[in-house]
């Protein structure tokens, strides 16, 4: 009676050879959820990436609270995405793992601290890019470099440009940017970026031949392949619904008759729960405002499938069930079936991953 992720073990172990193959130097990004498939996980799978040939030396986590998690199940280096300040659990790193961790910075202040900290720190250097995230400017990098230059004991590991992901192109970008670093004069010959082609990584490594470029890739690794990946929920229940009949929490009247389903997944898995809208097409905008008309008519699609359409929420979901309106005449699912369910796999817990 779960909401499951079912993961085609054999197709996604070849996917994921695939993109490590095509990814000299790759950095894998382990943060957050796992993108649904958790931590522990992906942190495994990416020593098993090494273990096939693969020069996976280094994963990527988002913060610093994810190390502990990780670490166990990964022996190589540990990049924290975040960057460093002086406050919260960068500052309570044991020893052992302070050896493995490359910290990320992106103002000098924090540079400065961390050194006074622990003057054989190893550390990327963030280039500041049009995402306006995080990192140095072209004053503040060379800053960085006339500091390291006078602080020998620090590792400097490489320099980092994380990039939007849509509005096209982002390699003449990088390009510029690339002149900045030139300048800083920077003990490093390494480059981490997140959000480029292949083709742009190519050019890349072409224009810059003295560099070595680490990718850092994340969802295009992990749910690159969406055919490998199948979320299902489990029918708990089946109701016949007469029109005008009460139900639910909030006492909403049926529209019309029907079947009531009750379906494992709710709001503690993220079902039913949205982030604001990112998209800039004309056609995404139009769905929205769609979806907006369904809400204001007290009517919500669902992620949850029956037959191959997605079936309307009968009320907001639950905490880890949701009710389903199934209208007269359509095929009625058995106490025990599964459904097929879009999900965001960044956003949902699940409550059984099985990889066959």
């Amino acid at each position: 009676m779960t909401l499951t992720l079912h993961v085609d073990g054999a197709r996604w172990r070849a996917h994921l050879d695939a993109v490590a193959t095509a990814n000299p130097g790759l950095a894998p990004v382990v943060k957050g959820n796992g993108y649904g498939l958790t931590l522990p996980r992906l942190a495994r799978r990416a020593g098993w990436l090494r273990e096939q040939g693969h020069d996976v030396d280094t994963i990527a986590v988002g913060t610093y609270s994810e190390l502990e998690t990780v670490a166990s199940r990964f022996d190589g280096d540990l990049l924290v995405l975040t960057p460093w300040r002086p406050f919260g659990p960068e500052l309570e790193l044991d020893e052992a793992l302070e050896r493995r961790v490359v910290h990320t910075v992106g103002r000098l202040e924090d540079l400065v601290d961390l050194l006074d900290r622990h003057p054989a720190a190893r550390v990327v250097l963030e280039r500041r890019t049009s995402m306006l995230r995080h990192g140095f400017d072209a004053d503040g990098l060379r800053a960085a470099g006339r500091l390291l230059r006078g602080r020998r004991t620090a590792s400097v590991a490489g320099v980092a440009f994380h990039l939007p992901l849509d509005q096209g192109s982002h390699l003449a970008e990088v390009l510029q940017l690339m002149d900045d670093v030139v300048a800083a004069d920077l003990p490093t010959r390494t480059l981490w970026i997140s959000h480029l082609s292949a083709d742009e990584l190519a050019t890349l490594r072409r224009t810059y031949a003295d560099y070595t470029v680490r990718p850092r890739v994340g969802t295009g690794l992990w749910l690159g392949d969406r055919g490998a990946l199948r979320v299902t929920s489990t029918v708990l229940d089946v109701h016949p619904l007469r029109r005008g009949q009460v139900y639910g929490y909030r006492g909403r009247t049926a529209p019309r008759a029907g079947h009531l389903l009750v379906v494992s997944g709710g709001t503690a898995h993220g079902i039913g729960l949205t982030a604001p809208a990112g998209e800039s097409r004309l056609r995404a905008r139009a769905a929205v405002l769609a979806r907006g008309g369904l809400d204001a008519a007290g009517l919500a699609r669902s992620p949850f499938t029956v037959d191959g359409r997605q079936r309307l929420f009968a009320e907001p979901p639950h905490m880890q069930a949701s009710m389903l309106l199934l209208p007269a005449g359509a095929r009625v699912p058995e106490v025990g079936d599964e459904l097929d369910v879009r999900v965001r796999y960044t956003t949902t817990s699940f409550d059984r991953v099985l990889v066959d």
